[in-house]
């Protein structure tokens, strides 16, 4: 019951903290100050302003967030949401990951709940079979602290011992002997990459002014505006974005922003009646990461900005052509001016629209155009390829391998959507696969396996609706369905182009509401 409450309870946290914490400013108050006052009761003072336990660990501020919230239901911890704001800004400040430390794992902070995660053993079997592997990956402990951390494991979840991958074999003992030694080798306290960046950490008054987007999101298409960022009190920002999908949808909005250790990124924004939430790596005059809606996070879009000090090439939108057709192109990116090359075979046309965010033309590429990529050059920028394409030789269901939930129906969870896109690719004259783009398709579900068909999967888990959005039935049990069971089923997801009507297909399990639902899956 606890644990069900807990994880209701981060969920509840990171609204606070994510969203609304960054209305004012995150650390209005002393962490140090705090942690004195809030944490001496159970942690040890060991000098120099460190404590047992907290001091001995570098997490994300959605790691660090965790742990206070546990620290609430868990132990009876009594701290205000101000409080704890500053608290987590200040520990993640301190002691949070340089940006190489989150290389490759950052699709848990972003929600990228579709990944599908590849962790060795015995990682795998003693870690990622309760949760992400990412939750493990984003956290930095000496080898005591891991070891610390597997008997809390133990003591919160005596029952751990007996479940599957844990009672045939000397759990405990594996645990601390191989399992904990691994992962203080691999994710050690201490590490030059950590050093180097608190040296090198830049201030975040690089941040305001403004920033050239584009992005792309699952069954809606490109986008790309401009971002104003101007600087509020320390490391806080006030944030407005003016932009357009590729079908002439306004992407307008404002919100507010914080900045944790250097580059965390996390934003809250209003955009129409939606509220979104932003979370990237701000390097080197960029931003990349991923946006989302607040309390529908499938729907999100891959976002990458460059600020417009740094001349930079973003996209091409579309990143494709037909031979022998004509389209209208967008070079998004920062410092654009001139006439671009677009490659052999493509011909500019006329010149539409040029600004130093965005550079629209008319093209036309050759019927006998060779086949593949070919860079985009505009001036000195390069960095982004345009493909042109004949014939399409496979198409990709993306993603492959994508869950949906059921929800609603008199419950207060929503229903989770399945979201997907035609990706095709084509074959070169050397016989090796391009990746051509995004396609207009019909879709369409059918049961995954003879399982699947009896149950009647398809009558029961939801709608697959003509612009690639699954969305998935009622939650509760069905007295339609056979042993009353929920609307749960196997798919398999259809794509059929538009273009040629050439197939491809992916996997969507629909399931029931996900209860655990904390800031790091």
């Amino acid at each position: 019951m606890k644990t069900t409450r807990l994880r209701h309870y981060l969920s509840a946290c990171t609204l606070a903290m994510m969203a609304s914490a960054t209305l004012q400013p995150a650390f209005a108050k002393d962490g140090q100050a705090i942690l004195n006052a809030k944490c001496m009761a159970c942690h040890t003072p060991e000098g120099n302003d460190a404590l047992s336990r907290i001091s001995h660990q570098r997490k994300t501020p959605e790691g660090w967030l965790m742990s206070i919230a546990r620290m609430q239901l868990m132990y009876g911890l009594k701290i205000s949401d101000e409080d704890r704001r500053s608290v987590v800004k200040f520990l993640a400040d301190k002691q949070g990951l340089a940006p190489s430390e989150t290389e490759g794992v950052r699709y848990a902070m972003e929600r990228r709940l579709n990944t599908v995660e590849k962790i060795d053993e015995p990682l795998n079997q003693m870690c990622s079979r309760c949760h992400s592997g990412a939750r493990f990956e984003l956290q930095r402990r000496p080898l005591k602290e891991w070891e610390r951390l597997v008997d809390f494991h133990l003591g919160r979840w005596p029952s751990l011992e007996y479940q599957s991958l844990s009672r045939d074999r000397d759990w405990y003992g594996l645990a601390h002997k191989e399992v904990a030694p691994l992962l203080a080798k691999n994710y050690p306290l201490e590490s030059s990459a950590w050093s180097e960046w608190q040296k090198n950490k830049p201030k975040a008054e690089v941040l305001p002014g403004q920033w050239s987007f584009s992005g792309h999101m699952l069954a809606k298409g490109d986008v790309h505006g401009v971002m104003t960022v101007t600087q509020d009190a320390g490391d806080t920002f006030k944030v407005q974005v003016k932009g357009q999908y590729a079908d002439g949808t306004p992407f307008n909005g404002e919100g507010s922003a914080i900045l944790y250790n250097g580059y965390e990124w996390r934003a809250s924004l209003q955009l129409g009646d939606v509220r979104m939430r932003q979370v990237f790596a701000a390097l080197n005059g960029e931003m990349k990461g991923r946006m989302f809606e607040t309390e529908h996070d499938e729907r999100g879009l891959d976002f990458s900005a460059v600020k417009n000090d740094n001349a930079k090439l973003l996209a091409v939108q579309p990143a494709f052509i037909k031979a022998g057709s004509e389209a209208e192109l967008t070079l998004v990116g920062s410092g654009l001016s001139g006439t671009p090359d677009l490659g052999a075979g493509v011909e500019i046309l006329k010149v539409l629209e040029n600004t130093p965010q965005k550079l629209r033309v008319k093209v036309k590429a050759a019927a006998d155009a060779v086949p593949g990529a070919r860079s985009v050059v505009l001036g000195s920028l390069k960095g982004v390829d345009l493909v042109v394409y004949k014939d399409i030789d496979q198409v990709k269901v993306v993603p492959e391998y994508s869950i949906a939930r059921v929800g609603e129906n008199g419950g207060a969870t929503p229903k989770v959507q399945g979201r997907f896109e035609a990706e095709a690719w084509g074959k070169g004259a050397d016989g090796q696969p391009y990746r051509i783009g995004y396609l207009p398709a019909k879709w369409t579900v059918e049961p995954f396996d003879e399982q699947a068909k009896e149950d009647e999967d398809v009558k029961f888990a939801g709608d697959m609706q003509p612009d690639g959005v699954f969305v998935p039935g009622g939650a509760g049990p069905n007295p339609q369905r056979k042993m009353m069971t929920n609307n749960v089923g196997n798919l398999k997801v259809i794509a059929q182009l538009e273009d040629g009507g050439m197939k491809g297909e992916g996997q969507l399990i629909v399931t029931v509401q996900r209860w655990n639902n904390p800031p790091l899956p």
